[in-house]
């Protein structure tokens, strides 16, 4: 199934614009690949990962997961660039992930 027909984005009540489940995500189910060309500094949309051997790469998000918010409590994670559901996601619900320690925010 192609991201479009698992997620849509809409007005979120955390902040802006978030992602939201059109369909019900199982807990463990992949749900898309964070795409974008590969990030040279930090902005808006910039998914960062840290590898294992200790190399950083960062995709510039140009699909539907860059309008993932942010929470303490979130229902997906990213394990590399693929997302995927730490529980069962609701048709309509936001999708959300947790930034990080090290996270900015305004």
């Amino acid at each position: 199934m192609s991201l479009s027909k698992r997620v849509y984005p809409e007005k979120s009540t955390i902040h802006g614009t978030g992602l939201f489940a059109r369909v019900q995500l199982e807990k463990d189910l992949y749900i898309g690949s964070y795409e974008g060309p590969e990030a040279k500094r930090n902005g808006m949309y910039v998914l960062w990962v840290y590898h294992e051997d200790g190399r950083v790469t960062g995709r510039s998000g140009r699909n539907l997961l860059r309008y993932l918010n942010h929470t303490q409590e979130p229902n997906a994670e990213f394990d590399g660039f693929d997302l995927y559901a730490l529980r069962t996601i609701h048709p309509d619900e936001e999708i959300t992930i947790n930034y990080g320690d090290e996270a900015e925010f305004d």
